[in-house]
């Protein structure tokens, strides 16, 4: 007799395997859509370069001119996309008087000693030299990345691909220009001097374990018209104007605090945000994680409060740090790590209100939060929450799995991708062990279907002002192509333009969804399936359609019976027999694609011999 098998919308961890009949109950690069279970798009790169270090936030939009551009912020540079390539516009922290003879060599050796005094760097920066003379064979007018730090006067560089034919000291007259400081790849925690508990262990002895995190480096960004507006976390706040060119650096918003967590610009009025930011413009020490400045109207420049603007400031008082801000609603929202606020502009004098709209329903990211249509969507540490006027926890069939399984340390590199063609918000986050974000989890917040998986994606910009969605992806082995720097370690991010095609940049695309267990009458019976009738929708190559049976629930081995369809399949045979079945469908090749309907089965009765 044929049955038909069907199962609900989304992945249920929360059930054991036989608990969830009737449900999908893993899968892999799979999605729910209008009820059903569809391989998910592929990818591509968008540009054959690499990027320096770990991008953290991308940001899309055009100039009056129509022209694209889209910002990325990494760990260790700022670069803007545009037309087909990516710009290093990483500002610029200091450009050094005239250097005299500032380079040493040593005969054969790739290293060079660099003289600057009160330099400011630190391993791993950046400079470029610039008017220097060739110096035993090497010409150092090039971009290199600091590789000692010797003293506040000195450091090392490495001239990848030569060696110095001679040991002096020269160069002549050389300008030295360096990028501001690099933060972190990842957060992570933090030793040393009041990081632990007091009186405990031993005096002088090394921790291995600590309580303080120190965030790996973030960038926020919005625009200000048709330029862009940049925040590095811990740092400055900067200013890229399209008119002046992709060639130009961003430049130092001279006026604006010099510590910020992130930025916002408000949407009607143009008020520049800044959170987590001085208490007293231009002292770095009483940085607050939860004071919040904004600018005055339409001034991206002019942060004191008086009679004559429209600046001010608000300081939050629940919870330990300003985490996000979304605007929704006509009001701009905002998460510390325990609560929400909405603020909500009422002109002057006090130009804004802020009143604390949620407890206990904190943000775990700077950029764990997206608005759809007025509806805000966000992860906790916990939970999954959401805000249409009400504070609600989102019920989630995959919470225990996520968050069980969710690295407490790397919890601010969280990045929440929104993919409205497909009703679709993603989660992309680090598992336990992982150091990089390494799995996704997804809401059809349409359909109120979950599902999960593992993808690598740093960011995520949905299509607007490109017709794809784009993202990012991280390589801690790769060594980055643009620009081109001499001593370059290791740490590269790929651009890709995802939703593209049905491969993963030209590799397969393997996917997966997995159901729960099927039985007869409760499992009263055993059962036999003989054949199947295959039910898909956009069937591209070939999908295996894998039947598991087995006795009891806890039985450690199972019978498994795997048909292979393609689009002239019309039915497979399986006999198969056991007390409870699992439904796999699964597809490993490239060019494959589907879309799963519903499966007919001939199941009978069978006897327990």
């Amino acid at each position: 007799m044929l049955t038909k098998i069907q199962f609900a919308p989304g992945i249920d961890k929360q059930n054991t395997e036989y608990g969830a009949e009737g449900r999908w109950t893993d899968s892999d690069m799979v999605r729910f859509r209008y009820g059903l279970p569809e391989k998910i798009g592929g990818w591509s790169k968008l540009i054959a370069e690499t990027l320096i270090g770990v991008v953290r936030d991308m940001h899309a939009w055009s100039d009056l001119d129509g022209i694209r551009y889209m910002a990325l912020g990494t760990d260790r540079k700022l670069y803007v996309y545009s037309e087909g390539a990516a710009y290093d516009i990483t500002p610029i922290r200091r450009t050094s008087g005239t250097l005299t003879n500032p380079f040493t060599t040593i005969n054969a050796s790739a290293v060079v000693t660099v003289v600057d005094t009160g330099h400011g760097a630190q391993a791993g920066d950046f400079v470029t030299f610039s008017g220097a003379s060739t110096i035993n064979g090497l010409d150092m007018n090039k971009e290199f990345e600091i590789t000692t730090y010797v003293d506040a006067n000195t450091y090392k560089v490495t001239y990848t691909g030569s060696t110095a034919s001679g040991a002096s000291t020269g160069g002549g007259s050389v300008t030295a220009t360096y990028d501001i400081n690099i933060g972190l790849a990842a957060s992570a925690y933090g030793y040393g001097w009041g990081t632990g508990t007091w009186n405990t262990s031993t005096w002088n002895t090394p921790r291995s374990t600590s309580t303080v995190t120190i965030d790996g480096r973030q960038w926020s960004f919005d625009n200000f018209g048709e330029d862009l507006i940049a925040t590095v976390s811990g740092g400055g706040t900067y200013r890229w104007d399209t008119s002046v060119g992709t060639g130009t650096p961003a430049a130092i918003i001279s006026n604006a605090p010099t510590v910020s967590r992130f930025t916002l610009v408000s949407p009607t009025d143009r008020h520049v945000f800044l959170f987590g930011t001085e208490t007293t413009i231009g002292s770095s020490g009483t940085a607050d994680p939860l004071f919040l400045r904004f600018s005055s109207q339409e001034d991206y420049n002019t942060w004191t409060p008086k009679a004559t603007n429209t600046s001010g400031s608000f300081r939050i008082q629940d919870g330990s740090k300003i985490m996000a801000a979304a605007r929704s609603r006509g009001a701009i929202l905002v998460w510390t790590d325990t609560s929400l606020h909405g603020m909500q502009f009422v002109g002057p004098p006090f130009t804004f209100s802020l009143n604390q709209i949620g407890a206990n329903c904190g943000a775990v990211s700077n950029h764990c939060v997206k608005d759809v249509n007025g509806i805000t969507y966000w992860m906790s540490q916990n939970s999954f929450y959401m805000f249409d006027g009400a504070v609600k926890k989102i019920p989630c069939s995959v919470q225990d799995y996520v968050f069980s399984d969710f690295n407490i340390t790397t919890q601010p590199e969280t990045y929440c991708g929104l993919n409205s063609e497909k009703n679709e918000i993603t989660w992309f986050y680090c598992s336990l062990n992982a150091q990089q974000i390494d799995r996704y989890v997804s809401l059809n917040y349409l359909e109120g279907s979950w599902s999960i998986g593992s993808l690598a994606r740093t960011t995520w910009v949905d299509y607007g002002v490109y017709e794809y969605p784009y993202a990012t992806e991280y390589s801690t082995t790769a060594t980055a192509t643009t620009p081109s720097v001499l001593g370059l370690t290791a740490g590269a991010s790929t651009f890709f333009i995802q939703e593209f095609g049905v491969d993963a940049d030209g590799a397969a695309l393997d996917a997966y969804v997995t159901s729960g267990d099927f039985d007869i009458q409760d499992g009263q019976e055993l059962l036999h399936i003989g054949r199947g009738i295959p039910d898909f929708q956009n069937l591209a190559g070939t999908v295996d359609v894998e039947l598991k049976f087995k006795t009891y629930p806890a039985s450690s081995t199972s019978i498994t019976k795997t048909s292979t369809i393609s689009t002239t399949t019309t039915k497979f045979d399986i006999r198969g027999r056991g007390r409870q079945g699992q439904l796999t469908i699964k597809s490993d090749a490239i060019g494959d694609n589907w879309r799963f309907g519903t499966l007919r089965l001939d199941v009978q009765p069978d006897g327990g011999r």
